[in-house]
């Protein structure tokens, strides 16, 4: 017994010294914001978002980028115009791009049940930015 449990644990340090070893670097993550932002700025925001038109249910106030761990979400914020929660804001992912290798990336789409489904896999950061630009399915709205 106490052979397999230590076994165990050897097979638990090395697996959490591969997670540790696919970390992503701070200046893939740095060139990656960059770029991002100027998909959101140059063409996203462009195209899905040209003016702010409020109404008297929620409405787009603009498209953001944040990470959380490896993954850049892609982020509509909201503004409420309902009379009971007047100004309110919120915020809303559309599209995810989730690290997995250097230069690599899977793109989530985020669905209507909240779940997040893979639509490509493996693709560089060029490749992924241009699949958002122009794959319906990744726009927001």
């Amino acid at each position: 017994m106490e052979l397999a449990g230590r076994r165990r644990l050897q097979g638990h340090r090395s697996l959490r010294a591969k997670v540790r070893a696919l970390a992503l670097p701070a200046q893939e993550k740095a060139v990656v914001s960059a770029a991002c932002q100027t998909l959101i700025e140059e063409v996203l925001k462009p195209r899905f978002l040209p003016t702010i038109r409020p109404t008297r249910f929620n409405y787009p106030i603009d498209i953001l980028g944040k990470w959380r761990g490896r993954s850049y979400s892609f982020i509509t914020r909201y503004r409420s115009g309902f009379p009971d929660n007047l100004g309110e804001e919120f915020d809303s992912a559309f599209t995810r791009l989730d690290w997995i290798a250097p230069d690599r990336f899977d793109i989530q789409w985020h669905r209507h049940t909240g779940a997040w489904f893979r639509l490509h896999s493996g693709k560089s950061l060029g490749q992924a930015l241009k699949i958002i630009e122009t794959d319906g399915h990744l726009h927001p709205l």
